[in-house]
This record gives structure tokens, C-alpha cells and sequence, in this order.
């Protein structure tokens, strides 16, 4: 059929088979790889989503039951799209200006998504997005996924170690070594989650080591029950299982908060702008997020989803759209402005999340919490563990820290570490950006310079006196 050219079919005949095919992408992507896996895989982005959502919620009366339904939709719509777990996250510039401006309220928040989503359909559609793809070194990527990623690891330090005042995003003093949100407890689940899921490496490399070492060492009959032990232990769903824990605490620390959850979703309500709330909107949420949301949330999600799965397809162009309609779509309503984020698919992949029934799982969750309980469940949330919280946001800036370890050349380390400490040290990975690409283009320039180094002329000068 490829050899011999056949004559363009029409429209109706083509109709069919490419509905067919578009069915069987979307069953292949939310194709369940392994189910606790994939379960599991869900809940490694909550560390980042909780805590911002909650925080927005306490002191901006953001509408959680809202939020938590078109999250939920763009959810299970990006898994059936990419087949991957993709994250959608909160944009977290947008939100520390929020916790951190009193001025900052929710039409200004809600502008502020709306123009970032506009921008990015722009650059997608025009094809500016997958330009700057190409132009940007890998290791200025690598630079802010890794400024992120010990981003994620510092915040969740601080989580566990302090009591955090969430809606007014500040920590307090020490947490104590024992009770529902001690030191212990987080450190417990730490320990657990280490020795479920290792550092990270692939399951089967780990049982097959395992096996080998057995096969050494032991006979027979203890090889298959130490074998099938260890299967049993790696393949624990530790994620879940933690924010289950997290989930029963917090009933058992305030039992009469079921009496203030309330059934049904929230009202939907369109979002009214003044000139001055879409000025104030793009001054002081959109310009800083668009740097952010093009760096990490586009370029660094695509590189970083070709790395983890490098046998799909993945385009800037595409998540750069997404993310586009995303808010354009939700912004009006009163849905937090949100995004993919490197530091959601680096904790999804790192609990087991490998397709795209990862996130449609969470978001077939969220969309059933926003129906049934709306924003009543945010006096829940206030009595969830935020040490908790913590430990799984550890692991998911871990995860996307070590994404840089292929950085072998010394001047490709060079130039992330300067954009990382940056980007670390400023606050702001726009900074951290410019920085890494003026010294990449320093450096580029003086290898391709002909001259002789100062210091070769200075010791060949000093041979011709001698």
C-alpha cells in the first residue's frame, strides 16, 4: 500500500478511520500501566498543589470548588492528550505576589492568568514558543529545573521543620518532635518512602539486582519468598499510603470538622474586571509569571517529558497552547491560573505515574470532590498535615533536581550552576535566565576566538626572555 500511490480519499471516508484513531490514542493513553502505581503516581504533585490552592483559599477566598473542577477537567483532558502523567499546577508566581500583596485580590489574580494564558497561545500558535526551544542550551534549561527543583527541596524543609502559617505564606516556630504534625512523624514517612521507592531507579533494576544477589547467596526456596517479600515491599503504593495517613490524621486532630463540610458544588460565578484590576493584573502578576511559565512550565516540561519518555512525541507548541486555553477557559470563572510544571511531572513519575491515567485519575478525584463537597473541603485541608505536605514536595523537587545529572562537560555545569544560583538567590528565574545565556554566549564567543589567551601569551613571553 506504501509502494504503489493511491488517490486521495475523501472527506467522508476519511472521517471515520481518523475518529477511530483519535479513540484509540485516548484508550492507549489512559492505558493503565500498573494500577497502584499509577494511583500512586497521582498523589506525588499534591505537595505543591495543597498548599498554594489552601493558602489562596484562606486568604483570598479563592473559590476552591471552583478551582478544584476545571483542575480537575484540564487533568484528565492532558492525560487523554499526552499519555503522560502532565501536571496542572497553580502559577506560583502569581501566587506569592497574592499571599504577599493585600491589594492582590481575586479579579487582579484572575486577570493576571488570563493575559499569561493569552501570551502563551500566542507564542504557540505563531510558532515564537518552539523558536525559543531551539535557540535556549540545554544547560540553561537544566539550570532552572535545578534552581526549581532545590526550590521544591528547601520549601519542604521548611515545612517540616516549622509550623507554617499558610495563608499568610510565613513559618512560625520549631514544630514539635511529637504529635499529629511532628518532627517524627515526617520523619517516619521519609524512611518509608526511601525504602519503597530507593532513589528513584527503575523497579526492575532493582529486582533484578536483588535477585542476583539471592541467587548468590541463597538457596533455592528463601530466594522465591525473599524475592516475592521484596517485590511485595517495592511495589507499595508510599505516596498513597503517606496521604491516607495525612488524611486520618487530620480527622483525628478536629473530628467536628465533618460538621463543617458542606454537600454540593460551589456557585458559579463570572469574574467582574475594572481597567484598573487587568492593569494592576498584568504589572504585577503577569510579568513575573511569564518567565517562569515559559521557562518551566513549557520548555523545561517538554525537555524534561522527552527525557522521561523518549518514545512520545512531545512539541512546546502544543503544551504552550494548552496552558493558553487553560486559563483563558477558567480565569473568568474564578479557577486559580494554572500550568504544567517540571517539578509535578518529576514527583508524578517519581511515585510511579507513566501514563496519562496518572492525572485522570486525580482529575476524575478533584472533579468529584468539586461536585460533591465544592469549597466546604477547605476546612478539611486546614487540618492536614503540612509536615506531610512536605515530605511529598521533597521528594518531587528531588526528583526534578536530579534531572540534571547529565550534565557531564564542566562548561555545561558551569553555566547551570550560575543560572541556578541565580535564579535561587534573586527569587527570580527570569534573572537566573538572562544570566545563564550571557555567560553561554561569553563562553561560545571565546571558544570560537582564534586569538591566544592572555595567560598563554604571558608564559610564551616569558620562555623568550629565558
Amino acid at each position: 500500500m506504501a509502494s504503489n500511490p493511491q488517490p486521495l480519499p475523501t472527506n467522508t471516508s476519511t472521517t471515520p478511520a481518523t475518529r477511530l484513531t483519535t479513540i484509540q490514542k485516548i484508550k492507549s493513553n489512559l492505558l493503565f500501566h500498573s494500577t497502584l502505581s499509577e494511583i500512586n503516581g497521582a498523589i506525588g504533585d499534591l505537595g505543591t498543589y495543597i498548599p498554594i490552592v489552601l493558602s489562596l483559599t484562606l486568604s483570598k477566598n479563592l473559590n476552591l470548588g471552583t478551582t478544584l473542577l476545571f483542575t480537575g477537567f484540564y487533568n484528565f483532558l492532558t492525560g487523554a492528550m499526552y499519555g503522560v502523567p502532565m501536571p496542572v499546577q497553580p502559577m506560583k508566581s502569581i501566587a506569592a505576589v497574592a499571599l504577599s500583596d493585600p491589594s492582590f485580590g481575586i479579579p487582579e489574580i484572575m486577570a493576571s492568568g488570563i493575559l499569561t494564558g493569552a501570551v502563551l497561545l500566542v507564542l504557540g500558535v505563531t510558532g515564537l514558543m518552539k523558536l525559543a526551544y531551539k535557540l535556549i542550551p540545554l544547560s540553561v534549561v537544566r539550570g532552572i529545573q535545578l534552581a526549581q527543583g532545590l526550590s521544591f527541596a528547601l520549601t519542604a524543609v521548611k515545612y517540616v521543620k516549622k509550623v507554617q502559617d499558610l495563608p499568610k505564606s510565613k513559618s512560625l516556630n520549631n514544630r514539635d518532635w511529637f504529635g499529629f504534625d511532628g518532627l517524627v512523624l515526617a520523619i517516619v514517612c521519609v524512611v518509608f518512602i526511601v525504602v519503597v521507592n530507593g532513589a528513584g531507579e527503575k523497579d526492575d533494576e532493582v529486582l533484578e539486582n536483588e535477585e542476583d544477589l539471592v541467587d548468590s547467596i541463597e538457596g533455592a526456596e528463601r530466594k522465591k519468598s525473599g524475592r516475592s517479600l521484596k517485590k511485595m515491599i517495592f511495589s507499595l503504593p508510599s505516596a498513597f499510603l503517606v496521604f491516607v495517613l495525612g488524611v486520618i490524621l487530620g480527622f483525628i486532630r478536629r473530628p467536628n470538622v465533618i460538621h463543617e463540610i458542606k454537600f454540593g458544588p460551589s456557585n458559579l460565578e463570572l469574574v467582574k474586571f475594572s481597567k484598573h484590576e487587568w492593569k494592576q493584573g498584568f504589572i504585577k502578576g503577569t510579568i513575573p509569571q511569564l518567565p517562569l511559565s515559559i521557562l518551566n512550565s513549557v520548555i523545561a516540561v517538554c525537555k524534561l517529558s522527552s527525557d522521561l519518555f523518549p518514545t512520545k512525541d512531545f512539541s512546546v507548541t502544543s503544551l504552550s497552547v494548552t496552558v493558553g486555553l487553560m486559563n483563558l477557559l477558567g480565569g473568568w470563572f474564578g479557577a486559580m491560573p494554572c500550568c504544567h510544571g517540571a517539578g509535578g511531572l518529576a514527583g508524578q513519575y517519581k511515585f510511579g505515574g507513566r501514563s496519562g491515567a496518572c492525572v485522570a485519575i486525580l482529575g476524575a478525584v478533584k472533579l468529584v470532590l468539586g461536585f460533591v463537597l465544592g469549597s466546604s473541603l477547605a476546612h478539611f485541608f486546614k487540618q492536614f498535615p503540612v509536615g506531610i505536605l512536605g515530605v511529598l514536595l521533597l521528594f518531587a523537587g528531588i526528583e526534578l533536581a536530579m534531572a540534571c545529572r547529565d550534565m557531564n562537560k564542566k562548561e555545561d555545569c558551569f553555566v547551570m550552576l550560575i543560572c541556578t544560583a541565580v535564579s535561587l538567590v534573586g527569587s527570580s528565574a527570569a534573572l537566573g535566565f538572562l544570566c545563564g545565556m550571557v555567560v553561554f554566549g561569553v563562553l561560545r564567543v571565546r571558544n570560537l576566538t582564534s586569538f591566544k589567551s592572555l595567560s598563554s601569551i604571558w608564559k610564551h613571553e616569558e620562555q623568550e626572555q629565558v
